[in-house]
């Protein structure tokens, strides 16, 4: 499904998302899209699993563009464990977890069990 940058920001407030969009800065032998995990859910971040698991940190500032005239997101990346800018220019929203429980049970069954090779096959898929 199609997301638009304000429904992501919002969905992305209390859940962790699988999403896939047209990459900003195509990069040579790479695919033109991006696939990702990503949250900005506080309750899930903020907390020592967050902290610990998914090697979260707070942000150091903010971007140095403008969100909306770039008509990104930005969130953390679970996978990367980073922050990354999101575009949604071409954004399709494939999964929704909610940041609770549930993730982690998605995070044990599926996001752990991958090699550093699937992850980026995931990524570029």
């Amino acid at each position: 499904m199609i997301i638009t940058q304000s429904s992501l920001a919002a969905v992305l407030k209390n859940n962790v998302c699988e999403i896939k969009f047209l990459r900003r800065k195509p990069r040579a032998g790479r695919s033109p899209f991006r696939r990702m995990v990503c949250t900005n859910a506080n309750q899930l971040l903020l907390n020592v699993d967050g902290r610990l698991t998914l090697n979260y940190a707070p942000p150091k500032g903010l971007p140095k563009f403008n969100v909306n005239e770039k008509n990104v997101v930005v969130a953390w990346d679970v996978l990367m464990q980073d922050f990354r800018a999101i575009s949604c220019d071409n954004c399709d929203l494939i999964r929704t977890v909610p940041a609770n429980e549930e993730f982690w049970e998605y995070f044990k069954n599926e996001l752990s069990i991958m090699s550093s090779g699937q992850k980026m096959m995931f990524m570029d898929s």
